[in-house]
Order: structure tokens, then C-alpha cells, then sequence
């Protein structure tokens, strides 16, 4: 089956190809993706695909029932661009200034739009293949909204998986691990207020600016002597904001940053560790403090038999010396992580390639994610379809009661 999957989706890569670069052209920023929705849902039902509009504000599902009653699946892509500057110059370069297209979520909807045109077009499984278009990943929680919405009342699944392109994964190979394979991601900020005074008299102050130099190494204290050394987790103070002249001691300093963990302990132990360090060097000081923790995406977590499932698929698609199975998990967080917690399912890495795949006219940076010269694989299409087809056929073929003997 495999062969005639790629061989009908190889067909079509040029025109899927064309989809994806007008994606990238027009990016379009959370929860604006007006456009691009309106893309995805003139193709889904010009392939007579059930098409709804309006979960979380610019999401679009696609609802393709096969030739008879069955299971049901949910696959997942993304839509949404990053609010930064794309440096490449090739044709389909971002014409929507300050927008770019730096995670690959053009491909993703790409690939995801190929697999339900074949989908739609043979029909040849039992059951209901559910073809989910989010909004909104790139930190504004699109799929927690989707799910607000009525997402897997409207359209039941047994199980949904998602799939994202990974720089440096050779073009062909995909990559899964059990349990989690992205971090959570939470962001802080810590409001230190002393008492200003001139900087040649610091005695006659309380200075804010010298408690946040020492709170920002203080944190690094919580992963070195209060978390379990093998458990990874990750703070980082990204901004400090403070002071006006060279010579004024400030009143009051602003520390932000964001915390990373791939368990439910860690978080919650970080967390209660960094209030309590930034109250009480606050107080050591002679200054007061406020102190917020939001926590934005869950660690996004695989879970066992979905992966096991997938990683089957995987291996029959591009055999099993191109699939790396126990990868290392990334810091790096995702907001599928939400449909893991309201559905089982697998998150799984196809890799992008090292940027050899990059036309004339790229930056001059590497074609890493959330970089100005980034680009999506194109090759990658017919691949990252096939497996959805693939993942979509063998779940409800699963499925089906065994003939009587």
C-alpha cells in the first residue's frame, strides 16, 4: 500500500509544493489566520470534505468519513507565523513585514492538506478520519482553545498525533520517544522595589538592580542543589529591565524569563522555589518583591501504545533503520501538549535536513527554527502525508471485527 500512497502523493508534489509557498508568502500571526483558513477550507471542500470553521477563531476541521462506520482518528497541523523578520529573498520569501514563517507550520498544513485530498479521494477504510487545522501555537495556546471550544465533542477521536519538521534529522528519517518528548513552558516575572538614591551614595538606598543580579543567579541554585540532578529543567532570565541614568540608583527592577520542565514535580517544585527565593533575598535586601509564575503549555507527553503504534507505521513507511525511537526529549515547548491531555495519542519529529534543500536568495543563518533563513522542506510532502494516510488506515483498519472463523 505504501508505494501507491507516495506514488499518488508524488504526483501531486508540485501542486502541494505551490500550496505551501503562498502559506509561506502571506504568514500570518495567531489567531489572524484569516487567510490562510480560508486556503485550507476552499481545498477541503473542493474535495467534498465537511469542512467547519470558527474553533478557536480561525481553526478549521475536516471531517472524512470512509465507505462504512467505524473508529475514529484525529491528525493535527499547524498554521500560524512568528513575529519576526524573514532574511531569504527567494520568490515565496514573507511579504507581510515583521511575519515569517520560521517553524515549518506552512509545511505542516501542506502535508496535512495532501494526506486529506487522498484521503478523501479513495475512501478505502471504515470509520472517520478527523483532520484538524489549529491556530495559534506559537505561544497563544490555539489548541487549548480549540478544545474550549467543543473540539472533541464536535469531532470524537479515539486518539489525535501531531507531527513537526526537526532541523538537523536527515530528510527521510523520523524521530519519537516514549513519555515526553517536549518540555513544558511557563514564564515569570519578579517586580523588585527598593529605594533609589544617587550611585555615589548607594548607602543611602536599597538597591533593586544589585538584588536582581543576585536573584538571577539565585534561581540557578533550584536546578544545582534543589532538583534531582537527572531531572531536566531549564530557567532562564531573558530580560531586565531597570534604571534610566548612569549615575541613579532606580527604585524598582523587572525580572522576566521562562522556565522549562519535562515533569509535573519539577515544575511544581521550581515554581514554589523561585517565590521563595525572590521574597526572601528580596527582604535580605531591604527590598520588596512581587513575584507571578504562569504556567502556559504542559509537558507534551507520548503516550505508550500510540507510540508504539506509530513507530510500527514509521518503520513499514521508511523502514526501521530510519526511525530513531527513544529520541532525546527538547526543551523546546508545544501546545499539542493539550490534545495529549484530553486525548491519547504520539507526537512525532520529521526531519528537515540540514538546509541543503534551501533555493538561492536564503540567509545567510542556518536553517534552524525560529531563524530568519529558515525554510520548510518541500521534499518532505509526499513523506509526511504518506505517514498520516498510512497512520489514518492502520488505526481504523485496527478497528475492524475479526471475520468469524
Amino acid at each position: 500500500m505504501k508505494n501507491d500512497v507516495l506514488d499518488t502523493l508524488g504526483s501531486w508534489h508540485a501542486d502541494f509544493t505551490a500550496v505551501r509557498r503562498a502559506i509561506h508568502a502571506w504568514p500570518e500571526l495567531a489567531f489572524q489566520e484569516v487567510r490562510t483558513a480560508d486556503t485550507v477550507a476552499r481545498l477541503l471542500e473542493s474535495w467534498g470534505i465537511e469542512t467547519h470553521r470558527g474553533l478557536g477563531v480561525t481553526g478549521v476541521v475536516g471531517r472524512i468519513t470512509g465507505r462504512a462506520p467505524g473508529g475514529s482518528i484525529g491528525l493535527r497541523a499547524d498554521m500560524d507565523a512568528l513575529p519576526m523578520s524573514e532574511s531569504n529573498t527567494f520568490a515565496h520569501a514573507s511579504r507581510n513585514p515583521g511575519v515569517m514563517h520560521a517553524c515549518g507550520h506552512d509545511g505542516h498544513t501542506a502535508m496535512l492538506l495532501a494526506a486529506a485530498r487522498h484521503l478523501a479521494h479513495h475512501r478505502d477504510f471504515e470509520g472517520t478520519v478527523q483532520v484538524i487545522f489549529q491556530p495559534a501555537e506559537e505561544g497563544q495556546g490555539g489548541a487549548q482553545r480549540m478544545i474550549e471550544d467543543g473540539l472533541f465533542d464536535l469531532f470524537p477521536v479515539e486518539a489525535v498525533f501531531g507531527m513537526h519538521n526537526w532541523p538537523g534529522i536527515p530528510a527521510g528519517s523520523f524521530a519519537l520517544t516514549e513519555g515526553p518528548i517536549m518540555a513544558s513552558s511557563s514564564t515569570f516575572e519578579a517586580i523588585i522595589t527598593g529605594r533609589g538614591a544617587h550611585a555615589a551614595m548607594p548607602h543611602l538606598g536599597a538597591d533593586p538592580v544589585v538584588a536582581a543580579a543576585q536573584l538571577t543567579l539565585a534561581y540557578q541554585n533550584i536546578l544545582t542543589r534543589d532538583l534531582d540532578p537527572l531531572e531536566p529543567a531549564v530557567i532562564s532570565v531573558t530580560q531586565i529591565h531597570t534604571g534610566s541614568a548612569d549615575n541613579v540608583i532606580p527604585d524598582q527592577a523587572v525580572l522576566r524569563g521562562t522556565t522549562r520542565t519535562l515533569s509535573a514535580h519539577a515544575l511544581d517544585l521550581i515554581e514554589a522555589r523561585m517565590g521563595e527565593i525572590t521574597r526572601g533575598l528580596g527582604d535580605a535586601l531591604r527590598c520588596t518583591t512581587e513575584f507571578r509564575f504562569d504556567r502556559r503549555y504542559p509537558a507534551t507527553v507520548n503516550h505508550p501504545a500510540e507510540s508504539a503504534f506509530c513507530t510500527e507505521v514509521l518503520c513499514e513507511l521508511v523502514g526501521a533503520e530510519h526511525v530513531q525511537t527513544g529520541v532525546r526529549p527538547s526543551m523546546g515547548a508545544e501546545d499539542f501538549a493539550f490534545m495529549l491531555q484530553a486525548r491519547p495519542g504520539c507526537y512525532v519529529w520529521i526531519g528537515n535536513g540540514t538546509g541543503d534543500h534551501r533555493e538561492a536568495g536564503h540567509g545567510l543563518g542556518p536553517c534552524t527554527l525560529h531563524n530568519g533563513s529558515y525554510d520548510f522542506n518541500d521534499d518532505l510532502i509526499p513523506l509526511g502525508a504518506a505517514y498520516w494516510v498510512m497512520l489514518a488506515r492502520r488505526w481504523l483498519e485496527r478497528r475492524r471485527p475479526e471475520p468469524p472463523g
